[in-house]
């Protein structure tokens, strides 16, 4: 049984494909609750003196609250207890610090399948989050 599970959402189709996984452990019972979770990563370029970044970061928020919300109301029409949080900073120390932080369970990350040298050059958050995290980590492609 896992009591809290985190989900990092992006945005992206890809990681939504964690969704059916979660959905079938917690209908199971095998989750107590799920935690979307979302990290704003603002460009470094953007965090100069000279640039006001306020009111991007204020869009980029409400744009990530609105698609959460939407997540959020669909699992919970499905008995699913649910919660979301937006964090800012990097995406991958961000998870493993809120899983640090919150006693959560598992989390539940899809990959984009990148290898060889895509991946060296891009990075990835789940290889990060797997290789950093304290709890265990289920990988969805």
């Amino acid at each position: 049984m896992f009591k809290k599970v985190i989900v990092p959402l992006d945005g992206s189709i890809l990681a939504e494909n964690t969704l059916p996984f979660v959905k079938n452990l917690a209908k199971e019972g095998c989750v107590e609750e799920v935690i979307l979770l979302n990290v704003i990563e603002i460009p470094i370029m953007w965090t100069s003196e000279s640039f006001d970044i306020f009111p991007l970061k204020n869009a980029q928020f409400m744009r990530v609250q609105k698609y959460l919300a939407g997540i959020e109301t669909q699992l919970s029409s499905e008995g699913i207890k649910v919660k979301t949080e937006i964090l800012e900073g990097a995406a991958a120390k961000c998870i493993v610090e809120y899983a640090q932080n919150n006693a959560v369970d598992l989390i539940v990350i899809g990959t984009h399948g990148y290898t060889g040298m895509k991946e060296l050059v891009f990075g990835s958050v789940a290889l990060k989050v797997l290789h950093d995290s304290p709890v265990p980590v289920m990988l969805i492609k």
